[in-house]
């Protein structure tokens, strides 16, 4: 064997067994506090949230990109599709605070967890990946979820149960968590579509520079911009940019030791995580109709994990 194969399987065999899903733990502990931090915060817009979010983390990538000498443009063909990843991934994040700032913690975890079943979808529309009967019934079922924690008042009358303060700014809550969801699967849509020709810091990169742009330009057209005085919220903001760092750091590193399909597993526990975080922090116990949507969208989505998983390891 070469020397390289020889450096690779002793990797291997130094490799702690489970470390890759330990990062996927920990990914998914920061992306939960985050969204209970984002909750905490009364007095800020979301979008000036996203902005503090995007403003570190663009501090943070750019020695990598300078180390690792990517350039910041990335190649001629692909940047099209980095600009796309950037606008579309910098809206999922912004529409996920302003949900959660509008309705329960569980509720918009849940919604926006729904993305990996609307991704398989999405690439079956535009990328001409298989789709079966069951991707189509997993569709179905979350979309299902979703009305279940919605509960629009055409179905559920003009007062839907379990519905805790405005019912406005829940079904708003719902609309941007929704729209969330589906701005992450075309998110991942295009990062299938460029591939690992472009390396992931510059993706990144382009997720902070046009989120902060576009944060920048929102709050300065809506006058909404509003610096919190010196104490909690600003070492809160601090704090979300950190922990957004540090999860997308560990779930990286998740990918490259573990396989896609016991990583996105270890995800849901973001759901469980929400509905503990939404009872000790804020002392609101779920609905029966929050946790019938949430077991829908749960369902359906490790539907998806596992039939994708079985596919690519029977191959």
């Amino acid at each position: 064997p070469s020397h390289a194969q020889v450096e690779e399987a002793e990797g291997k065999k130094k490799r702690c067994p489970g470390l890759g899903l330990f990062y996927g733990l920990l990914s998914t502990m920061f992306f939960s506090i985050i969204a209970l931090l984002v909750k905490t915060i009364k007095d800020v817009h979301s979008i000036e949230i996203s902005a503090f979010r995007c403003f570190f983390q663009m501090l943070f990538v750019l020695p990598l990109l300078i180390y690792h000498k990517t350039g910041f443009l990335g190649p001629r063909d692909k940047r099209i599709f980095l600009v796309l990843r950037g606008f579309l991934g910098s809206n999922a994040m912004i529409l996920l605070f302003y949900a959660v700032q509008q309705m329960p913690l569980a509720d918009a975890t849940v919604i926006m967890f729904s993305n990996p079943v609307f991704t398989a979808l999405l690439a079956w529309i535009f990328l001409k990946e298989k789709c079966t009967l069951w991707d189509c019934f997993f569709t179905v079922f979350t979309l299902t979820g979703v009305i279940l924690i919605a509960r629009p008042p055409f179905l559920f009358g003009e007062r839907p149960p379990g519905i805790e303060g405005n019912y406005t700014n829940h079904i708003k809550g719902t609309i941007a968590a929704f729209a969330g969801a589906m701005g992450a699967a075309c998110t991942m849509v295009v990062l299938r579509k460029m591939g690992k020709s472009v390396h992931y810091y510059l993706s990144v990169w382009y997720y902070a520079v046009i989120g902060l742009a576009e944060c920048l330009i929102v709050l300065a057209v809506l006058g909404q911009w509003a610096l919190p005085p010196c104490g909690r919220d600003r070492w809160i903001l601090m704090l979300i940019a950190v922990l957004g760092i540090a999860g997308q750091a560990f779930l990286t590193k998740a990918l490259q030791i573990e396989k896609a399909g016991p990583v996105a597993l270890m995800r849901t526990l973001d759901v469980l995580l929400a509905f503990v975080f939404q009872f000790v922090f804020f002392g609101r116990a779920p609905s029966w109709w929050s946790l019938g949507g949430a077991l829908c969208v749960v369902l359906s989505t490790v539907g998806v994990v596992l039939r994708k998983w079985y596919r690519n390891t029977h191959k």
